[in-house]
């Protein structure tokens, strides 16, 4: 049996952020499980905006790229800030394209969610609407997800957790996800 194939995606672009921290314990993890996991970084992709009149024009290299990887993927792995209490626009926007004919790339691939944030509420009020966008595009979303409030506190200076329980809650979700995506 082959690696489950796995794609990885933060949906902040800052780099060492606390979502991108989070992901590559995420990706540890799976790595760890035997995953085959793609690290897509949206910053260095380049992604440009949506925009009908690009698209019909045909598709730029980096979408192309993008749609690429979301198709050999089995699985997705999203650790994603919130901004004004939604989902960051580079991540919408990496939906957006790769959401688009032909083929419906996300269909009945298993997404976790995961979400870090400095404030109180660790991405609360951004996942459901995360949930109901995948959902939209087919992908099957884990009932399970991680909220890390107060992530300025989470980490050691090696983006490791403070906290055994933290890491055991990213480890149980990453383990559902690639024993969903075995099947």
């Amino acid at each position: 049996m082959s690696a489950p194939r796995i794609l990885a995606i933060a949906g902040s672009l800052r780099t060492g952020g606390f979502n991108q921290k989070l992901l590559a314990l995420g990706v540890e993890k799976a790595r760890a499980l035997g995953a085959d996991v793609d690290v897509v970084d949206l910053k260095t992709l380049g992604v440009p905006l949506y925009d009908g009149d690009v698209e019909a024009q045909g598709l730029p290299p980096s979408v192309v790229a993008l749609r690429e990887r979301v198709a050999k993927a089995q699985g997705l792995l999203i650790s994603s800030p919130e901004y004004n209490s939604s989902i960051p626009g580079g991540l919408k926007n990496a939906i957006d394209w790769a959401s688009r004919a032909p083929g419906r790339l996300f269909q009945g691939k298993w997404t976790a969610i995961m979400g870090a944030s400095p404030g109180n509420f660790g991405t609360a009020r951004m996942q459901p609407h995360l949930r109901q966008v995948m959902s939209s595009v087919g992908a099957l979303v884990l009932p399970t997800q991680v909220h890390l409030a107060r992530a300025a506190e989470a980490f050691t200076p090696e983006g490791r957790f403070k906290d055994d329980a933290r890491q055991q809650e990213v480890e149980a979700l990453v383990t559902e996800l690639v024993q969903r995506v075995k099947g």
